[in-house]
């Protein structure tokens, strides 16, 4: 539990450095980057504990599906609540395929 807690707080540095700038478009590129940076090394000191810590209760592979499937939880709330986009239909079906893997993943 430890290990998904650390990858979801990691998720959210993670999309506020990568997507967080799209809501100041008219800043500096380069502020954009360096802020950008600065956020992922937060990210960083919770992923690699997450992952560290994780690793041999799951395998590399369950980690990285565990990460990719809270990702897409963080990100469609930020981008709900954060960029003020809407959630269309289509994306939520592409989204729900790609969780969908996270059976095969898992599957002894």
């Amino acid at each position: 539990m430890r290990t998904i807690i650390l990858l979801a707080i990691s998720n959210i540095f993670m999309t506020f450095a990568w997507y967080g700038h799209l809501k100041y478009k008219n800043s500096p590129l380069l502020l954009a980057i360096t802020l950008s940076w600065f956020i992922a090394f937060a990210e960083y000191c919770f992923q690699v504990p997450a992952n560290r810590m994780g690793h041999g209760q799951f395998t590399a592979a369950q980690l990285k599906t565990i990460q990719e499937v809270i990702t897409l939880i963080v990100f469609c709330l930020f981008s709900v609540t954060y960029l003020k986009e809407e959630l269309k239909w289509n994306y939520l079906v592409g989204f729900a395929m790609i969780i969908g893997a996270v059976f095969f993943i898992f599957k002894k």
